[in-house]
């Protein structure tokens, strides 16, 4: 190349210093300005106060050194981890034999990327209508439980807890400790929100963190954390770094305020100052009152003075109003007599006519007919009684029966089937040597005929 430094001549050996020297000419010569971009690590600054670092990427590394002087025209210090775009210079370290980088100024190359990232989601939330007025809640007037999602140990919770104690206001504050910055920060204050939503009893939840660098302050940035603060039933304040930072949890919230002191101070209300106004409106409505009843007290004796006595007057009128009031006395008595004399007939009547007087009516004419009925039943069946006993007293006097009971007997014969069970009324009827019956009146006698004797 053209701008390579022509080695010495006619020399065949060449020292450490010389090789050096010429391989330093020949990179200052072609890189004279440079712009690398990579990740900054290994940082240190020893008491000189120049920073050396690495920049690297997937697939090399390169020294680099920012000398104290040009610290100062840097939008912030740098740090491990940071994506970056430095301009400088090539240059090599004769004494080590290292090339490196001699850094004049950095473009924080991760910040662009991280601003870009907040202006489209800004843009897309707020087309989706997450900013807009009508949907904010109005922050409670005097809270009585105040949820901080925050870290415990930041110096922002301590603000907002300077702020309670000097106010004196008789609020419960609650802490929820979060992460507020790096990896997974987002997630844990999303879930605070919609788990203080189901499960706290609380009026209103401050996102509090103090001050920092956009990177600092991402997690308030994320969507997911925008999404859960526009979920919230409840009010939220957002009190997140110093007043000029913004974030998109600010846009979203219902409430903004510049620093967590200042979300203190507009939500937890001044008990002094609120003593102070009380007295002062209780005075102040004293003084009406008393201004009200003097001039109403003049009034009612300006208006004596101009309708004169009212003794006379007033006591006509009394005795208009009580003979009045005797007349409608006696004449709504009359009216409520006759009314009542009126509602007896008639409820008389309807008692009358009703069905269950009617039913009750049949019921007692059926009772007596039924017991009428029974008596003349009882009546027919003695009657009948006797008649029956009278008839089987005289069919006793007929009966067989009882003429066997008298000690007669009754013959029939025995062994003729033609002629088998014939009463016996003659002699002549039967044989000697036959078989016949004789029916006692109780039990029988089977007999044989030995001898007949003629009539």
């Amino acid at each position: 190349m053209e701008s390579f430094t022509t080695l010495p001549s006619g020399l065949t050996t060449l020292t450490v210093s010389q090789i050096s020297r010429s391989i330093r000419n020949l990179l200052e010569g072609e890189f004279r300005f440079v712009r690398v971009s990579g990740e900054i690590s290994n940082l240190s600054r020893p008491y000189s106060g120049h920073s050396y670092f690495t920049l690297k990427d997937e697939g090399a590394q390169l020294r680099a050194v920012l000398f104290k002087g040009q610290q100062r025209f840097l939008a912030k210090d740098i740090g491990d981890g940071q994506q970056v775009i430095c301009h400088g210079r090539i240059s090599v370290y004769e004494p080590r034999g290292d090339y490196q980088l001699i850094v004049d100024t950095i473009d924080f190359q991760g910040t662009g990327l991280l601003q870009l990232q907040f202006e489209e989601l800004k843009k897309r939330l707020a087309a989706e209508g997450l900013f807009d007025e009508e949907r904010k809640k109005r922050a409670p007037l005097y809270p009585r439980n105040i949820t901080l999602i925050t870290s415990p140990t930041g110096a922002a919770v301590h603000d907002f807890l300077k702020i309670w104690r000097k106010r004196g206001w008789g609020a419960v504050i609650q802490i929820f400790p979060v992460r507020v910055q790096g990896t997974g920060a987002a997630e844990e204050i999303a879930a605070a929100i919609t788990r203080i939503n189901k499960e706290l009893d609380t009026d209103i939840i401050v996102l509090c963190r103090g001050g920092g660098s956009l990177e600092d302050l991402w997690a308030f940035n994320e969507e997911c954390v925008a999404r859960a603060i526009a979920d919230s039933t409840l009010p939220i304040v957002s009190a997140i770094g110093h007043e000029v930072d913004f974030t998109i949890a600010d846009f979203c919230a219902d409430l903004r305020a510049p620093t967590p002191t200042g979300a203190a101070e507009q939500i937890i209300p001044d008990f002094m100052l609120l003593q102070r106004q009380i007295g002062l409106l209780k005075k102040q409505i004293i003084s009406l009152l008393l201004k009200k009843i003097d001039s109403y007290s003049r009034q009612v004796s300006q208006n004596k003075r101009l309708l004169g006595d009212l003794g006379m007057t007033l006591s006509h009128f009394t005795l208009q109003i009580d003979h009045s009031t005797s007349r409608l006395t006696h004449s709504v008595e009359r009216l409520l007599q006759q009314q009542t004399l009126n509602l007896e007939r008639v409820i008389s009547r309807l008692e009358r006519q009703s069905p269950v007087s009617r039913m009750t009516i049949q019921t007692q004419r059926l009772r007596h007919a039924t017991e009428r009925l029974t008596q003349q039943m009882r009546v027919l069946i003695t009657q009948k009684s006797t008649a029956l006993s009278a008839q089987a007293a005289l069919l006793d006097t007929v009966s067989p029966l009882a003429t066997l009971a008298r000690g007669y007997a009754i013959a029939s014969r025995k062994n003729s089937e033609k002629n088998q069970g014939e009463i016996i009324t003659r002699s002549t009827q039967v044989h000697p040597g036959e078989q016949i019956e004789v029916l006692l009146h109780s039990g029988r006698l089977e007999c044989e005929i030995s001898r007949v004797v003629d009539p």
